[in-house]
């Protein structure tokens, strides 16, 4: 498959300075005030903190005490932001529905041609940066450990956002588009990914998006072989 000389970045490497808008979504407590900029820094580094625990503990496992650990500060700096690890969850999955929304919103045309393959190649850029970046809170979703139902519903819809997307983009290039088919890509790369990151496969990025993007464009967008070469 693809060679091994390049580590992908951990679960819960920072990922602030990639946001869009620059917003930083707020817990419960922190929610109808203005934050300052130091405000905003503190919450970030706590969401921060929440994945890094998240990703090595596991969410049940994870305590406040290990949040507040990790972001080298204190319980009431914490609780001033969050009322408890739930709370700072369902953040973090507001943050991660936005990303996947925003895939799913522009996924463009993928036909069986060398220009369809590239649109997606860089879709699976995206998922995959998502899911280094969200993976404890995909993880969440995916394994049901989330009771809050808001925060479970969040998911659901992102990742039917992709999946309608793909449907419609496979019937535009004239594959089949059913039930099973979008089932069936949706479960091979939320699980391609989820392994690829949390086992920190050394694979070189560009080589995996490569190869990963040819399998998908040949047998879901009815691709010539010519076309991924």
């Amino acid at each position: 498959m693809a060679e091994a000389h390049k580590s992908p970045r951990p679960n819960g490497a920072r990922r602030v300075a990639r946001r869009r808008d620059g917003e930083t979504v707020s817990g419960t407590p922190a929610q109808g005030r203005e934050l300052r900029a130091q405000g905003r820094k503190t919450m970030a580094r706590l969401l921060d903190a929440g994945l890094r625990v998240f990703a090595e503990r596991g969410y049940h496992a994870a305590r406040v005490d290990d949040i507040v650990r990790s972001a080298r500060t204190s319980h009431g700096t914490f609780y001033l932001y969050f009322a408890n690890k739930e709370d700072l969850l369902r953040a973090l999955a507001v943050e991660c529905a936005r990303e996947m929304d925003a895939l799913a919103e522009h996924l463009g045309p993928i036909g069986p041609d060398r220009e369809g393959y590239e649109e997606l190649r860089r879709f699976l850029s995206g998922f995959v940066a998502t899911y280094r970046n969200y993976g404890p809170v995909i993880r969440a979703w995916m394994e049901g450990h989330v009771e809050d139902r808001d925060v479970s519903n969040l998911g659901v819809k992102a990742f039917t956002g992709i999946a309608t997307a793909f449907g419609r983009r496979m019937h535009e290039a004239g594959g089949r588009g059913d039930q099973v088919s979008i089932s069936a890509l949706m479960a091979m790369l939320e699980r391609f990914a989820y392994f690829f990151v949390s086992r920190r496969l050394e694979f070189d990025d560009a080589r995996m998006l490569d190869t990963v993007a040819h399998i998908v464009h040949r047998g879901f967008f009815r691709a010539p072989l010519s076309a991924t070469r």
